[in-house]
């Protein structure tokens, strides 16, 4: 079981943001709205890519809020 949690793998990318009225309740920094995507892969092979959009923070990268 091991073995397999080391062939699964899972990144998250912004590919493009606005900025949005607001400020991260962690660290204070400016928020802003991104769509993001998030791919799963098995082995380096793509196997799942979803598209979402969410409030983040622009200095720490936190995510306030997210829309699925």
């Amino acid at each position: 079981m091991v073995l397999f949690c080391f062939l699964v793998d899972q990144r998250r990318t912004v590919r493009s943001s606005k900025p949005a009225a607001g400020i991260c309740s962690r660290c204070g920094g400016c928020a802003s709205v991104a769509d993001m995507v998030t791919a799963t892969r098995f082995c380096c092979v793509p196997v799942y890519r979803r598209t979402w959009r969410a409030i983040i923070c622009t200095f720490c990268g936190a995510v306030l809020k997210s829309y699925r």
